[in-house]
């Protein structure tokens, strides 16, 4: 017990004595968790609405007016059978008018129709997006004239959503890669930034360690003070940054939820609680764990 309560005076000593090392190494720590803490939440957010953009992409079929309901089912049928389709749904002339009349701004454009221009159709999704052009292809493939030939002859036309489809799918994929490369550079950036801003703190006390080593000193009673120091700069350095994510929340994120900012709002994303949890661990660890591989090449003397 005396031996630990030793290890701690050691590094809270030498924290007080190399004051400007140790609070390069605080900020530092300051910085990256703070981006970290940024970035992983947008990462996230865009990942789960570019999914959820993804998802709502569909294929509608338009029928002939004159179908009658048995062929209807019998296509409905025919459909839910091809490869990759996840559903199938009916929509209804009146169901399709609906839906254009609550999308549209001016309703009197709806309202002033005398008749319901729009075709019953139904309306196809995909177990994956990228299967779209497959399953569209199924539908109408071409027949032994080269002419499109639907699978049913009450189907009208397709309505035209792929070039949307796959501009989506291209941009939701890009996306999703610039992002994780982001990520992976500022997580490897952050870890050698705090690992060499440690390195810098325990060269500048090298003669120290030297001096410990060849009066006897063993490896481990060198390294546990520089550890406890990397865990102090650690928690300093976690906490503030908790602290700047925190009032970051209050005063920015948490405003702007909801309206027309509701996809800072997305499902399916990391709570905050937990967030800061991770990365005030993972600050401690790296300081902490850090400091003790850092040491390694000053004991060797």
């Amino acid at each position: 017990m005396s031996r630990i309560v030793f290890f701690f005076q050691e590094a809270f000593r030498a924290l007080r004595r190399n004051g400007a090392p140790t609070l390069a190494a605080i900020v530092t720590t300051v910085v990256t968790v703070t981006l970290l803490g940024v970035l992983i939440p947008i990462f996230q957010t865009t990942q789960a609405k570019s999914d959820e953009v993804r998802s709502e992409l569909n294929i509608q079929v338009g029928l002939y007016d004159d179908a009658t309901p048995a062929e209807r089912q019998q296509l409905q049928g025919e459909l839910e059978a091809l490869p990759h389709v996840e559903s199938v749904a009916y929509i209804s002339k009146a169901e399709a008018l609906a839906t254009l009349r609550s999308e549209m701004k001016d309703k009197s454009i709806v309202d002033s129709l005398n008749t319901n221009p729009l075709p019953s159709s139904f309306e196809i999704k995909a177990d994956d997006p990228a299967n779209l052009k497959t399953i569209e292809t199924a539908i109408i493939p071409a027949g032994a004239n080269g002419q499109p030939d639907p699978v049913s002859p009450i189907v009208n036309n397709i309505f035209d959503r792929q070039q949307a489809s796959e501009e989506i799918e291209q941009v939701t994929s890009a996306l999703k890669i610039v992002l994780t490369v982001i990520t992976a550079l500022l997580i490897v950036a952050s870890l050698m930034l705090i690992g060499n801003t440690i390195r810098l703190s325990i060269y500048t006390r090298r003669r120290e360690v030297e001096v410990m080593r060849l009066v006897g000193a063993t490896r481990w009673f060198i390294r546990w003070p520089f550890m406890i120091e990397g865990l102090v700069v650690g928690f300093a350095g976690g906490l503030v940054a908790i602290l700047v994510l925190w009032l970051g929340k209050l005063t920015i994120v948490d405003p702007l939820k909801g309206g027309d900012f509701d996809f800072l709002s997305a499902q399916d994303t990391m709570s905050f609680p937990l967030l800061v949890g991770i990365l005030f661990v993972a600050a401690v660890l790296v300081s902490t764990i850090g400091s003790g591989i850092t040491l390694r090449r000053f004991l060797k003397v």
